[in-house]
């Protein structure tokens, strides 16, 4: 996934890692930043995690893997200021390895 044009993440390229369990359509994929170069955003942790409520409550079988890279590419192209979660480190060393298993708290729509 390239950042796009005239954005914080322009030039920028970053590669997603989707997981799909045996339920998928119906359960939502899990979904992460991998790689050397995870986007420093206020809803992504340098894990690369991603705090995107279409990834757990409010994911539908409707949805598909394109919806998800064009609701991350949004999330991103909308972003003002590039800075981690403010609770970044905390989570990091206290998470699961699977994001999907985070109860997310969707605190803001700044991003």
């Amino acid at each position: 996934m390239e950042g796009a044009p005239g954005t914080l993440y322009e030039g920028e390229k970053f590669q997603l890692l989707f997981k799909f369990s045996s339920r998928y359509p119906f359960d939502s994929p899990q979904v992460m930043f991998t790689g050397e170069n995870i986007p420093v955003h206020p809803h992504v942790y340098s894990n690369g995690h991603i705090c995107l409520s279409i990834l757990t409550e409010d994911w539908s079988p409707a949805l598909s893997v394109q919806s998800v890279c064009l609701s991350i590419i949004s999330m991103l192209s909308s972003c003002k200021e590039k800075r981690r979660p403010p609770d970044n480190s905390f989570y990091v060393r206290t998470c699961n390895k699977n994001p999907k298993k985070t109860k997310w708290w969707y605190h803001d729509d700044t991003c």
